[in-house]
């Protein structure tokens, strides 16, 4: 179906003017050469939006395909024409390239942008497109398939004396074969899709346990992800830093390397926060790497926007780790420190035109870090899935407020949002769970993070999980605030998952105060039925007092005995301020003398964003209140993460060391689905005793293939699914027979 969706064009007018974000432009408004008149972009989600921004600036018409579950996205309301592509599934719509060919013969599109994953590094498409005469906005196809295969762009990369991994040079045949080599080659090793990208079909194995265990596994991830289950083994460098270049070349023979991006914090492979430039590099080891980058680009005839990826060990030694021949996701922060767009600057290459900058153009202007914000619960990574019910994304305007603006690290700061979302989204199973790519630029690191900061205490998201408490975490986090990475990082500083910000010291001070007004403010409401905008208790002297009982929100049944050791209790006294302006407030001063503080609080009742400063402190702090939890209580979000906040009297509180709390049923009995997603296979049936860690089931959710274990020595009572079904977030999958009737010695379940 073959759609112009005008009347819907009106409603996202805004988002067309929204600044692609960038310091400076290399051209004016008024100065883009001719290229194309209409362009097709083969991709969905934020990056869609991200191209038709450039695109409509450079004064080209957009068309926009998309699936089933796509129909009412926002990339497709933003773009001049829409094409449907086919049903939800990627296989049959944003991968099928028939569809896709289609699409650009009924629009008349000259040329393609591919955005990142999908068909981007796929050769096979660019030909059916050349075939067209349609252009590619990307590499040519002889480039792309020797760099896109990552056992051949070794194999080049070494001719074109880059520095390289030791590994295997050609492609793994089966188990037994990667057997063999991991001995030769010896642990721990990297195994990991030759077609792949993006932390799919990827795993490091650390014995010949691990490889057995994980080997089908990587096969079908790359299978599903790439359409090609071809692997390569090479040596996995322990502790190094993820740092890669950012290459840009035209038809004209001229290729410049832009300035370094590191993507050190990861967690399955994939990315979730990049800086640029790295703190890691000194100049000299920036321009060999470019330099070396920019020789294995020129070696394949590299035109386009591409990316070298490197491992960097703590001595500066680096090794090329592969190449992609695409825009990458973390694109932005390059635009932030150099000013140049590159969406435009691929438009531009691929209408034949030169490069508007050589490499002594290039310069590093201040900071810039990108925050992935993603779907998924960020203790266990697992992803979410639902409909964004509340949803408001930070801007300049609201984050870089006088007390940032005032200060020299922060000043003129910029942030800058990248998504494809709105309020009413839906984020579906079948799609890379990011909501959005969020950056901030400052003069400097300090600046840039602290603007980081802010913005995701900024940022409000409701109805589905997602992982802004582990963003927020990280960017005060001493190691990271040091410089002090590498891949490792998450896995080491939280190697149980993480469970949330923990209160102590000034963080605790802070949530405590603003609670108790955020409380007080409630209070007086009810009993005035007045919406007050600013602190006040009605104009008293008289100190009203609280006990605040807090704990961390969403914690589920089993979670129950953690969160109640993480439980604060604090008594607080606050009163209207003397001058009638805002708060003064005493924490844990029942029965001594206790010192009022100065509170300013910032906020509506009832609404998300509360605006505080304590004590005199210049600098804001920002914190989000969510639903009342009870007639006593509400939620509250500080520092990322949100806690439960039950507010009571002291008469109250109490008597409420009476009550009786409910009983949770038993979980150890139930195996159930932690994310939504697609059975690929189970492992037991009816009858089977497991035992502890025994493999169960496997569930694939959004490419990502996560194997289900038994937590202890069970007996299988019931299973409740079978491969191919569909799962929903805690939809019981297998059932248990109590603890008693489970063999006290089992055998492990056949191999998932």
């Amino acid at each position: 179906m073959y759609s112009r969706i005008a009347s819907v064009r009106s409603a996202t007018a805004g988002l067309l003017r929204r600044s692609v974000g960038l310091r400076h432009s290399s051209t004016q408004a008024t100065e883009y050469p001719k290229t194309f008149d209409k362009i097709l972009i083969a991709n969905r989600g934020e990056i869609a939006c991200r191209v038709m921004r450039t695109a409509k600036k450079m004064g080209i018409r957009t068309v926009a395909v998309y699936s089933d579950a796509d129909a009412s996205a926002q990339h497709v309301l933003m773009a001049d024409e829409a094409v449907r592509v086919g049903p939800a599934p990627t296989a049959q719509s944003y991968l099928s390239i028939p569809n896709i060919l289609d699409a650009i013969q009924r629009t008349g599109a000259q040329a393609v942008h591919p955005g990142y994953g999908f068909l981007s590094e796929n050769a096979h498409f660019v030909e059916a497109l050349d075939k067209k005469g349609v252009t590619f906005i990307g590499p040519s196809t002889t480039s792309m398939a020797a760099m896109g295969d990552k056992i051949e762009s070794k194999r080049i990369a070494a001719e074109a004396k880059v520095n390289t991994i030791p590994g295997f040079s050609g492609e793994v045949q089966n188990l037994d074969h990667t057997l063999a080599i991991a001995k030769d080659i010896g642990y721990p090793l990297m195994i990991k899709a030759s077609a792949g990208g993006g932390g799919k079909g990827m795993r490091v194995v650390w014995n010949e346990k691990e490889v057995r265990e994980n080997f089908d596994l990587i096969k079908s991830e790359a299978k599903a992800s790439f359409g090609d289950d071809r692997l390569l083994i090479e040596r996995f460098v322990d502790n190094p830093r993820h740092i890669e270049i950012q290459i840009v070349g035209d038809k004209h023979g001229n290729l410049v390397y832009l300035p370094e991006r590191e993507c050190s914090i990861q967690r399955r492979n994939q990315k979730v926060i990049e800086e640029a430039p790295s703190v890691h590099l000194d100049e000299a080891t920036r321009r060999a790497m470019g330099e070396q980058a920019v020789a294995l680009a020129k070696r394949v005839g590299y035109y386009s926007a591409g990316t070298v990826e490197f491992l960097v060990d703590p001595r500066r030694n680096f090794f090329f780790l592969e190449m992609n021949t695409r825009l990458q996701v973390e694109h932005p922060i390059t635009e932030l420190v150099t000013g140049y767009d590159l969406v435009e600057q691929m438009i531009r290459v691929a209408a034949g035109l030169p490069l508007p900058f050589t490499q002594k153009d290039v310069k590093i202007h201040g900071h810039a870090v990108e925050s992935r914000v993603y779907a998924e619960d960020p203790e266990k990574y697992l992803p979410s899935i639902g409909t964004l019910s509340y949803y408001t994304e930070p801007t300049t305007a609201e984050v870089v407020t006088a007390d940032l603006a005032a200060q020299k690290d922060t000043a003129g700061s910029i942030v800058r949002c990248d998504s494809g979302v709105e309020e009413g989204s839906e984020i579906s199973i079948y799609y890379d769970p990011m909501i959005c790519k969020l950056s901030t630029w400052a003069p400097t690191r300090a600046g840039s993070l602290a603007v980081m900061e802010r913005a995701l205490d900024a940022y409000v998201i409701k109805g589905v999980t997602h992982n802004i408490p582990l963003l927020r975490e990280v960017m005060t986090h001493p190691r990271f605030q040091k410089g002090d990475i590498s891949t490792k990082f998450l896995a080491e500083e939280y190697p149980n998952g993480f469970r949330g910000h923990k209160l102590q010291g000034d963080s605790l001070n802070e949530f405590v105060a603003v609670a108790a007004g955020i409380q007080a403010m409630r209070t007086a409401r009810d009993r005035t039925f007045t919406n007050y905008k600013s602190g006040s208790v009605s104009g008293k002297a008289k100190a009203e007092t609280y006990v605040l009982e807090v704990t961390p929100a969403g914690r589920k049944s089993a979670d129950k005995a953690a969160a109640a050791a993480e439980k604060v209790t604090r008594t607080v006294q606050i009163r209207s301020a003397a001058d009638g302006k805002g708060f003064e407030v005493a924490v844990d001063s029942v029965g001594q003398p206790g010192k009022f503080v100065p509170l300013s609080l910032d906020w509506t009742p009832e609404t998300p964003i509360v605006r505080a400063t304590l004590a005199g402190n210049p600098t804001a702090i920002v914190a989000q209140y969510a639903d009342p939890a009870a007639s006593l209580g509400f939620k509250l979000q500080h520092r990322g993460t949100v806690f439960n906040v039950v507010a009571r009297t002291p008469a109250q509180h109490a008597l409420a060391q009476h009550m009786r709390e409910k009983v949770e049923p038993d979980a150890s009995t139930r195996l159930v689905a932690p994310m939504p997603g697609s059975v690929v296979s189970v492992a037991v049936k009816a009858g089977d005793t497991v035992a502890e860690g025994a493999a169960l089931v496997v569930v694939e959710a959004m490419k990502m293939q996560n194997v289900l274990r038994a937590a202890r020595v069970a007996k299988v009572k019931k299973v409740l699914v079978t491969p191919s079904q569909s799962v929903a977030a805690d939809e019981v999958i297998i059932e248990f027979e109590p603890e008693a009737a489970a063999a006290p010695a089992a055998a492990p379940a056949k191999k998932a």
